[in-house]
């Protein structure tokens, strides 16, 4: 089995907006001194992971990044007729092996509230939700189920602290998640239970100058009638643009499979491949997809395998592309810098496959996710 697996791919966006930065406009970097478009990694694992190629091809090997641990346990247990009392106590104190849990704090005071404390018989104190934790997780399914396993116990009577079993009980190294094994997570309280991610994604970027532009729209209230008043019932602006952008994947295959534990198996290895390919290939983040329908598909994707030191073909763009086929442009920018590369360094990979759209050798994404398997 080959070391790394990377994945070059040059992917047409129409004019959108898939990630928008904190003004809503479309995110962007400056790359060789021109404003470039960009697509964060975190917008782009997000849609992966979330999007059907994922969650029905790997259905029970999907982890779950939640504050609300807590209260699916206290739903479990309040199930199986377990009092409310207990049920908050035992989720709560599930849930702090997992991270801190935030607590009971009394809300601001209204003017209700003021005149209730004029009668101290009758002051009450108020609390937010206790059910979450401070910090989102990320939980397996077997790191659920022995949450739920312990909550049982502990509704049975048995005596257990679950923050000094957490690392023998609820915690673990290694499993079948398959996007935890792939992406990594981070445990605060708990490093020895960290994954390191398996894939690491880079920020997409056009490969060439872009200008955002705006675009200025109205709605129209469909019962005014021009009698009343001609005029728009809202008028807004929203950023747009459009390009090419190259994208770069590097999957350490030793450590996928050092995540996911000896319990799994080539088979579900093979699947999680063919599951992170198809989607950085066809799904989009979902950003102003209902205004602009931004469902692009790469128009050209690089396979590489082997043992060499990866390296990322970015600077192959570093120059903006320029021309009237930017896609065609941008391939065989690509191209050149990978053999320059190649040329002083060595090889890049031992094998590679390509696929591209319009080429007269058919090959399609199917064979190129056979040849990055296992």
């Amino acid at each position: 089995m080959s070391r790394f697996l990377q994945l070059h791919f040059l992917t047409f966006y129409p004019p959108s907006n898939v990630n928008r930065d904190d003004t809503g406009a479309p995110k962007t970097a400056t790359v060789g001194g021109v404003t470039r478009l960009r697509i964060s990694s975190q917008a782009l694992k997000r849609a992966w992971r979330t999007s059907p190629v994922f969650t029905k091809t790997l259905e029970g090997h999907m982890g779950q990044r939640t504050q609300r641990l807590a209260e699916e346990i206290f739903t479990h247990l309040r199930g199986k007729d377990i009092n409310e009392k207990e049920a908050t106590e035992i989720s709560r104190e599930i849930a702090k092996a997992f991270g801190k849990v935030k607590e009971e704090k009394p809300q601001k005071e209204t003017a209700d509230d003021k005149k209730e404390k004029e009668d101290k018989k009758a002051k009450k104190e108020k609390v937010v939700n206790t059910l979450l934790t401070e910090q989102l997780v990320f939980i397996s399914p077997d790191e659920f189920a022995a949450a739920y396993d312990m909550a049982d116990k502990m509704a049975a009577g048995e005596k257990i602290d679950p923050v000094k079993e957490k690392e023998a009980a609820l915690l673990f190294k290694a499993d079948t998640a398959v996007d935890i094994g792939l992406f990594g997570r981070m445990l605060a309280d708990t490093p020895t239970r960290n994954r390191e991610a398996a894939a690491q994604v880079a920020h997409a970027i056009t490969t060439h100058r872009v200008t955002v532009e705006d675009d200025y729209y109205t709605a129209v209230d469909d019962l005014k009638t021009a009698a009343t008043d001609s005029g728009a019932g809202f008028i807004g602006e929203a950023g747009f643009g459009s390009g090419v952008f190259y994208l770069y994947l590097c999957i350490n295959l030793d450590l996928f499979k050092k995540n996911l534990g000896p319990q799994a198996d080539e088979t579900l290895m093979n699947k999680a491949l063919a599951a992170l390919i198809e989607a950085a290939a066809t799904v989009t983040p979902s950003g102003k997809q209902n205004s602009f329908a931004a469902h692009a598909r790469a128009g050209y994707i690089l396979a590489e395998k082997g043992d060499e030191q990866p390296r990322t073909l970015a600077g192959a763009f570093a120059k903006p592309v320029t021309g009237g086929d930017l896609m065609d442009e941008s391939v065989k920018a690509l191209g050149r810098f990978r053999e320059d590369l190649s040329t002083i360094y060595g090889a890049g990979c031992s094998k590679d496959f390509e696929v591209s759209v319009g080429s007269k050798e058919k090959k399609t994404l199917k064979d190129l996710i056979k040849f990055c398997q296992l």
